[in-house]
């Protein structure tokens, strides 16, 4: 298997070549950054989280969030419907 490597600009989230797929997993674990935000989203609180996964830290739900958060603010075009 490949190295860990930490996602540019966020420290706590690693990329492992034939682990979880290649997804940006937390710090290492078989654990992914989509899982995390899915479980945020659906309504799980950050203590919930902590709670079930205890290996989990604050900081990693911010860096799973802000990571999100720069793949949404990436350029891309929506077709627009024509007017009638």
């Amino acid at each position: 298997m490949g190295t860990i490597q930490a996602v540019p600009g966020f420290d706590r989230l690693t990329v492992e070549p034939g682990k979880m797929g290649g997804q940006p997993c937390i710090r290492g674990y078989r654990f992914t950054a989509e899982h995390l935000v899915e479980l945020h989203v659906n309504g799980w609180t950050d203590e919930q989280i902590i709670a079930e996964y205890p290996f989990i830290e604050p900081e990693d739900i911010q860096q799973a969030l802000r990571f999100a958060l720069s793949l949404m603010q990436r350029e891309f075009y929506l077709p627009m419907a024509e007017s009638a």
